[in-house]
């Protein structure tokens, strides 16, 4: 399938958010998904993921969360423990108050994409946006239907704005797929969110994949994992097909 493609300028409220957007080159109007990037932020990897989604008959957008900083560009190949310092503190440096504003201003642009399908959205975060797509799932309920998380952290904490918190103002269905060993998950987490989702009432699936470290659906990490990924992706196109197609 033919893709149209093209690098974006979305204005949020905290100014200009570069992106990239994909869908298929075909008459019509498609879903609209969005890609929340991980802590290494903005890179070919996740344009090859935005790519793959919108081969699924969907409109994608990938935003640069980290566009208050400048323009941050890492080269994870080479990563070393210098860089991986600044991946923490730009990702530290997010807030969820923060991505809820520039989900807002991305729906919006979406909205006004004549290739997207009006109406819900589905959403999907790695990493650092597991704890975003839980908080965009609260705040735009009748929008965000169909969100997943795939080895997602912080979506369980002891701050007034843990996303746990806010599952019973969620409206559609929520994924989550942790990895079996993630150091930076810790044990109390999954029993939590799952707790909290059954007393939520969430449509919700938390799976624990066997065999798996964190960042398993990255091609391009040593913790690759060819079969938990290939899951993690008919998990992402079953949810979204049900809500969204």
């Amino acid at each position: 399938m033919s893709l149209l493609e093209k690098n974006v300028i979305i204005t949020t409220k905290h100014g200009q958010c570069p992106g990239f957007a994909a869908c298929p080159d075909a008459p019509g109007s498609y879903p609209a998904i969005i890609l929340y990037m991980d802590a290494p932020g903005f890179r070919e990897e996740l344009c090859n993921m935005a790519r793959r989604i919108a081969k699924q008959g969907y409109y994608c957008l990938l935003p640069d969360l980290y566009y208050r900083l400048g323009t941050c560009r890492f080269d994870i190949p080479r990563r070393t423990d210098a860089m991986s310092a600044v991946i923490k503190a730009a990702m530290n440096s997010l807030t969820i108050a923060e991505v809820n504003d520039d989900t807002g201003a991305f729906v919006a642009w979406l909205d006004a994409q004549p290739e997207v399908k009006a109406g819900p959205m589905g959403c999907v975060g790695h990493c650092m946006s597991g704890r975003y797509i839980t908080a965009v799932a609260a705040r735009f309920p009748t929008r965000m239907v169909a969100c997943a998380s795939l080895y997602g952290v912080g979506i369980v904490t002891d701050k007034e704005d843990s996303p746990h918190l806010t599952l019973s103002q969620v409206k559609g269905e929520l994924y989550f797929g942790f990895a079996k060993t993630d150091g930076s998950v810790p044990e109390h987490v999954i029993p939590e969110l799952t707790k909290a989702l059954e007393k939520a009432g969430t449509q919700h699936t938390v799976e624990v994949l066997e065999g798996t470290l964190h960042g398993f659906c990255f091609s391009e990490r040593a913790s690759y994992h060819p079969l938990a990924s290939e899951h993690a992706w008919a998990k992402l196109f079953d949810l979204w097909g049900r809500h969204l197609q």
